[in-house]
């Protein structure tokens, strides 16, 4: 696992762990920067890129970010699916490593990658603003998956997706596609699939949104939990990070993400379950939405429930808990 990791020495005047820091302390008085842990997909670096701007510009250019690329276990194995090559965790274990070691002080996620259940020790410290949470189609035979001739061949890397396509078109073949943004679409163009479908917020943060030929609609294509988000994880008790981050965390999508995280807890979500689950928050209140669905699209279970923004988590596992008393044991098997 060592050799995975792309790391900077450890600093030893810091603490190691998830040992607490003390609140006195002072990040001024330490010799480097703040290490920012990330994937080193083109896409994770914006991410990445992003939070370091929004922390320079809320602390001045005094508290310096060093962005620390990372492997992960999800970048290495591309010839699986997730569910086939262990599910969200691929994409944060390293990064998880990183932090209780001590090699960096804080990790940056596409918030859907994380897992429901974090290693002992790691939390997350929050989210920044919440970006389109729409999936984007990308043809360039249909523009839209009911106008794609029949028998296409659809790649994807998400259950949900996949999904989501056979539930419309029972008729289109559906494979894997694994590999960053670019290469997917660079796929596409070379026509080994005639089509795939990709989070509209990573295109965005990218500057490839003129690649999409069309944007679902939210209640067709229900997104993945958490999507269009970017969560920061941290050590438990590490206060001075956690008052580092606080001016750039952004509550409403904390809210949200309670409620979809809640939800995802109960039907015990993964890559291996295609669950699609969105939280709107407006004027103090909830509008929940979520769909589970066979992986073959044949049948598919949803709920919509509503609530003040305080009880967004229990109203989320509320809705989990409905769902999940409704879905039959063999649900999911093939």
């Amino acid at each position: 696992m060592k050799q995975a990791l792309n790391l900077q020495p450890i600093d030893r005047s810091k603490p190691i762990g998830n040992a607490p820091i003390p609140a006195s302390a002072s990040r001024s008085s330490r010799t480097l920067p703040f290490r920012l842990g990330t994937r080193g997909s083109p896409l994770a670096l914006a991410q990445a890129r992003e939070l370091a701007g929004r922390l320079e510009a809320a602390h001045g250019a005094a508290h310096a970010i060093e962005i620390v690329a990372i492997k992960t276990s999800g970048d290495m194995i591309l010839h699986l699916p997730l569910s086939e090559a262990g599910g969200k965790g691929l994409f944060t274990k390293e990064l998880d490593l990183a932090l209780l070691a001590g090699n960096i002080e804080m990790a940056v996620h596409s918030a859907k990658d994380l897992p429901t259940v974090l290693p002992s020790g790691i939390e997350i410290a929050g989210y920044l603003p919440r970006a389109d949470v729409r999936d984007a189609w990308i043809s360039p035979h249909a523009p839209h998956p009911l106008k794609l001739p029949p028998g296409s061949l659809v790649g994807t890397a998400s259950l949900r997706r996949g999904a989501m396509v056979r539930r419309l078109r029972p008729d289109l073949k559906v494979t894997l596609l694994r590999g960053n943004v670019e290469t997917r679409l660079a796929k596409v163009a070379k026509g080994e699939v005639a089509a795939t479908l990709l989070a509209l917020a990573g295109l965005k943060r990218l500057g490839l949104e003129a690649a999409a030929t069309a944007v679902l609609d939210v209640r067709e294509f229900v997104p993945a939990p958490g999507q269009g988000a970017i969560a920061i994880t941290v050590r438990v008790g590490d206060n001075v990070i956690q008052a580092f981050l606080a001016p750039v965390l952004d509550a409403v999508t904390g809210i949200a993400l309670a409620a979809e995280r809640a939800f995802l807890k109960v039907l015990d979500g993964s890559c291996k379950t295609p669950i699609g689950a969105y939280a709107c928050v407006e004027a103090g209140h909830v509008a929940f939405r979520a769909i589970v669905l066979k992986p073959d699209g044949s049948r598919f279970f949803e709920t919509e429930v509503s609530g003040p923004v305080g009880e967004a988590a229990s109203f989320g596992e509320m809705a989990g808990q409905t769902l999940a008393a409704q879905i039959p044991a063999d649900f999911f098997d093939p």
